[in-house]
């Protein structure tokens, strides 16, 4: 292996929306802040815990487009 060409790791910390906090390895350091984590997708979590996760309104705009009159 050549030396000197591989990034430096460091700890980072991430925080996430939800209050959520985890310490990893990675090239960015310090704190870095995210939006969503594994605590709070709903996907990671059970029923009756999940977050809704609306991007761009896309659940009204279901709403509104199958709404009976």
């Amino acid at each position: 292996m050549r030396a000197e060409i591989h990034p430096n790791y460091v700890t980072t910390t991430f925080v996430c929306a939800c209050g959520s906090t985890r310490e990893l390895e990675s090239t960015l350091g310090g704190e870095q802040h995210v939006e969503i984590c594994s605590a709070c997708h709903p996907f990671f979590t059970g029923s009756g815990q999940a977050r809704v996760v609306d991007t761009a309104g896309r659940i009204e705009k279901f709403k509104r487009r199958y709404q009976r009159s």
